[in-house]
């Protein structure tokens, strides 16, 4: 009897359990704890994305090792992930992170085969809740720029004062403000229900809170809430 006790009890763990146990080792936890690694290398390089631009920021998507690959005129695709300070009015602390998927067309970067890491910031509400539809186009939907480098933003053109996200790359070592104009992003359902164990939409994860971040999603909160702990906009 104390056996078959303790068989129900360990099935019931396991089923508890393995979905958290799955991710930790998975693919789609390895890529969360490889942008956690690319998000701290690219915010804390000189020269870097302006520190008044990732204190107003809504969100952050990083996308790593993102390819290059020849279909007809050429296109980039990759799967990173969005994390959002949480409330009504994006001022609380960071979310765990929903996995998203980019298609980028000839956006005017040289690539050739190398991969490239974008870091993309989404700057209101409105930016959001478009990015949060099933998908959407950059520079159709919602406006986008290349981000502004440096300490300061006072190189910023009105295009990107306005723009709704703010993008930037670094291949082969060169970091620059890039423009994603014209790519599509959507919301990566089959990793989300990887990570966390059963379906849930983007919304209900970095807008809503209903999941607490692996430890890929962690150490993406941590980089960010040691560098910009409060959102700054004034909104």
């Amino acid at each position: 009897m104390r056996s078959i006790r303790s068989c129900v009890i360990l099935l019931v763990l396991a089923t508890v359990l393995s979905p958290f146990t799955l991710a930790k080792d998975s693919d789609d936890e390895q890529r969360l704890q490889k942008s956690a690694e690319v998000l701290g290398e690219i915010i804390n390089i000189p020269d870097n994305i302006p520190q008044n631009l990732i204190d107003k920021s809504a969100c952050v998507i990083v996308l790593p090792s993102v390819k290059k690959f020849a279909i007809g005129f050429g296109a980039s695709w990759g799967r990173g992930a969005m994390v959002c300070r949480g409330g009504e009015k994006f001022d609380g602390k960071w979310s765990a992170p929903a996995a998203f998927a980019l298609k980028a067309g000839n956006v005017g970067f040289q690539l050739g085969g190398e991969a490239t890491d974008f870091v993309l910031l989404v700057m209101n509400a409105k930016g959001v809740n478009a990015l949060l539809s099933d998908e959407v186009k950059l520079g159709g939907a919602i406006s986008a720029a290349a981000g502004p480098k440096g300490r300061d933003a006072t190189a910023e053109t009105d295009a990107q004062m306005k723009a709704e996200v703010l993008s930037y790359s670094r291949s082969k070592g060169l970091f620059a403000g890039i423009s994603l104009e014209g790519s599509t992003m959507r919301q990566d359902k089959d990793v989300n229900k990887n990570l966390y164990g059963r379906e849930i939409s983007a919304k209900e994860i970095v807008v809503e809170g209903k999941v607490q971040p692996t430890a890929g999603g962690q150490a993406i909160d941590d980089v960010l809430t040691k560098k910009s702990p409060k959102n700054l906009s004034g909104k």
